[in-house]
């Protein structure tokens, strides 16, 4: 869903009257908005938490450590409306503002990475490939420039991914409904070796090839020029390494 000029301005001005995200960090995100014949009720727009993605977010934060600075999420549309929801709430709301519940200084934003890059006018970084270059270190925030950043990407290509990082492995091998992948009990490391034969036939891979390869240049200590070359070395390398941390690396 991306905003139009006027459901911009409606969906701003229903985030600032929100007395929700008093005192709170309010975290912009991607993700649907209800919708009842086209229009938004007051009724559904106040459980917006509820929905993917500020509902997935809001799961991740760590409910007794962080339970009284839990932020607000809020769910924007698409990548575009999500930064464009970001900047028009910043001419909305000037600092020093008492007109609306919104602190400024507690505004930001989160989108996917996506494989297609992000021109972003009027910011620090002129673009979201240019936000995950120097918030991201081998896909980890990197905590010393982590303060320079509003407007965030995932570290990995998509929110989705993070539901099969290696460290859910034990997880689900506790469950006690033990989930199954292709008639077998779960593994991970099936399943990162299905994603890499998969490779080939990705083609948004193929699309923004350079793209990618600058992104993963790092991780590899052998050249690949095309998609077909990116699976075998990461199939191959995956096979041989042994060291965890190592391999979790290049799972991600």
């Amino acid at each position: 869903m991306s905003f139009d000029a006027q459901q911009l301005e409606e969906h701003c001005h229903k985030i600032l009257n929100s007395a929700r995200i008093k005192n709170k960090i309010l975290i912009l995100c991607e993700g649907d908005l209800p919708n009842i014949k086209g229009t938004e009720s007051p009724q559904s727009y106040s459980k917006i938490e509820q929905l993917p993605d500020a509902n997935f977010y809001k799961a991740c934060v760590p409910p007794r450590q962080f339970n009284q600075y839990l932020p607000v999420f809020f769910n924007c549309g698409d990548r575009s409306s999500v930064i464009k929801t970001y900047f028009r709430l910043l001419e909305l709301c000037p600092e020093n503002s008492s007109q609306y519940y919104l602190n400024p200084n507690k505004l930001f934003a989160i989108v996917d990475l996506d494989n297609q890059d992000k021109t972003i006018e009027d910011y620090s970084f002129p673009s979201t490939d240019a936000i995950f270059f120097d918030l991201y270190q081998k896909f980890q925030v990197n905590p010393q420039n982590a303060s320079n950043h509003r407007i965030w990407t995932t570290g990995l290509i998509h929110k989705e991914t993070y539901f099969i990082i290696p460290e859910l492995q034990d997880f689900f091998d506790m469950c006690i409904n033990i989930p199954h992948y292709k008639n077998n009990p779960l593994s991970l490391n099936k399943i990162y070796l299905d994603m890499a034969e998969s490779i080939i036939d990705d083609i948004d891979i193929e699309k923004y090839f350079d793209r990618v390869k600058k992104r993963l240049k790092d991780n590899f200590d052998s050249e690949f020029h095309n998609k077909n070359e990116l699976k075998d070395l990461w199939i191959d390398k995956f096979n041989v390494t042994v060291e965890k941390e190592q391999k979790d690396e290049l799972i991600l």
